[in-house]
């Protein structure tokens, strides 16, 4: 059907032509065509020289929609993830780091994408169409296997473990993400996380961030990928808020209900660090009390996973990491100091509230430990991989009171406050702490720092007893 034009629609319509008595308006030129584009493989790592194999290049991961049905009984798990990324290049292809699981089938902004496996967690993703620099796209991942199965390098890379109550949990350092969904596996790159996790009836999934309906969680905040988890069980869960309106999830797998009396004081710790670290970085809080005879406690972001031992002192220490390590990541593992020394510092500064003479507790370890070489011998940065978390929770602590002695109390009040706003929801190296530091404390501060946390000796007597510690 045609319709006639009003006079109105016919006069805009002649105003190219000078109709109306107006002037002729001239069309904006058009735009200029697209530069060429010259589209080559992301990296195969993200740079990090102690796992040159860890993340990807070639993109920023924006973020993880993980979306996983897992069935206790048989340890199956089926996942579909989708991960929104921008290009920060031409690409052709580009990778994604997923472990032992197998990949059913991959697109790529809703088309089918070619893939491959290669290495041992490399998911190579050729996408149908090169990706322009500057273009956010996503990519979704189907993929199904029994997690558990996953060979890991054991230690601090805990991998997917089934759990004393029949159900699963997920913790690691510096590997966790891809045991359970496509990622780019590297601190450097955080990103937003969201989890809708289907378990059968009975059964409970914690995970970091925000809760949602049941088995969803959602984490607004930059996340480290190996700080995201996944912990399914027949869990006891106490919901509370802080005074600020935080909301608080804590849980505790059967047989370990009475760490409620640790579980409570969070509040308390809370209050402290803030205190001491400035307003509290993080969109949740929480934590997940395992009955698991783990060899560590992690500091998954927002809801920190405990090992049945944990006390007190781990409360602290976990929690202090949503500061130093979840705020404020590393860039390089040499670098980790940055997260473990103060983490494991803050115990001290706990000890402190709670009375102790620091000064006194400081020599007393030095007299302890002056005769041992492999104390000394433990390098607290660029230690060399595989070596990243030997010095850091026991040298690393007297390093710290030492460097709080050589700049002052005052000095130090304000780098432990003003690191962690300066660098907030980011990254940072130890190079920038070095600087800070310098600058608060207003001295050369190299000698120092060569000496404490490069070195391999015994500091000399300037070093190990600054300030106030050698009276």
């Amino acid at each position: 059907m045609r319709r006639r034009l009003t006079a109105l629609a016919v006069c805009v319509a002649a105003v190219l032509a000078a109709a109306c008595g107006g002037d002729a308006v001239a069309l904006p030129p058009p735009l200029p065509p697209p530069p060429p584009m010259h589209p080559v493989p992301g990296a195969a790592g993200a740079g990090d020289p102690y796992y040159p194999d860890d993340g990807n290049g070639g993109y920023d991961a924006l973020g993880y929609q993980v979306d996983v049905r897992y069935d206790p009984p048989s340890g199956h798990l089926d996942g579909d993830t989708t991960v929104t990324a921008e290009a920060t290049q031409d690409l052709s292809r580009f990778d994604l780091d997923l472990r032992g699981l197998d990949v059913h089938s991959v697109e790529v902004d809703g088309k089918p994408a070619k893939f491959s496996r290669e290495k041992a967690f490399e998911l190579v993703i050729t996408p149908p169409a090169p990706i322009r620099a500057g273009t956010v796209f996503r990519t979704r991942v189907r993929y199904g296997g029994d997690p558990a199965k996953t060979p890991h390098d054991g230690g601090s890379e805990n991998g997917w473990k089934h759990s004393a109550d029949g159900g699963a949990y997920m913790v690691g350092e510096p590997h966790s993400a891809a045991f359970w969904y496509p990622a780019n596996e590297t601190p450097r790159d955080k990103a937003t996380f969201t989890l809708t996790a289907h378990v059968p009836a009975g059964w409970t999934v914690l995970s970091n961030g925000r809760e949602g309906p049941p088995g969803t969680w959602t984490e607004v905040n930059p996340v480290a990928s190996y700080l995201t988890t996944i912990a399914i069980g027949k869990f006891s869960v106490d919901r509370s808020t802080l005074k600020d309106g935080t909301p608080v999830v804590s849980a505790y797998a059967p047989g370990v209900e009475g760490r409620r009396a640790v579980g409570d004081r969070l509040p308390e710790v809370l209050g402290f660090l803030t205190a001491e670290f400035g307003p509290y970085p993080q969109s949740a809080a929480g934590g997940i009390f395992l009955n698991e005879d783990v060899p560590f406690s992690l500091e998954t972001q927002t809801r920190p996973t405990y090992a049945k031992w944990a006390d007190l002192p781990t409360l602290v220490h976990e929690n202090a990491h949503q500061w130093f390590g979840d705020s404020v990541s590393v860039k390089d593992w040499s670098d980790v100091c940055l997260n473990e020394c103060f983490a494991s510092y803050s115990q001290w500064l706990w000890a402190e509230r709670e009375g102790q003479n620091l000064d006194d507790r400081y020599r007393a370890a030095i007299e302890i430990t002056r005769g041992s070489t492999d104390f000394w011998a433990q390098k607290l940065v660029d230690m060399g991989q595989g070596h990243e978390f030997e010095g850091v929770y026991n040298k690393g602590i007297l390093a710290l009171h030492a460097l709080r002695r050589e700049i002052g109390d005052p000095a130090f009040a304000k780098l432990l406050r003003e690191w962690p706003a300066r660098y907030r929801h980011g990254n940072a190296t130890w190079s920038d702490f070095e600087a800070m530091a310098t600058r608060l404390g207003g001295k050369n501060l190299r000698e120092f720092f060569d000496t404490w946390f490069r070195g391999t000796k015994l500091p000399e007597d300037a070093d190990l007893f600054p300030g106030s510690l050698r009276s």
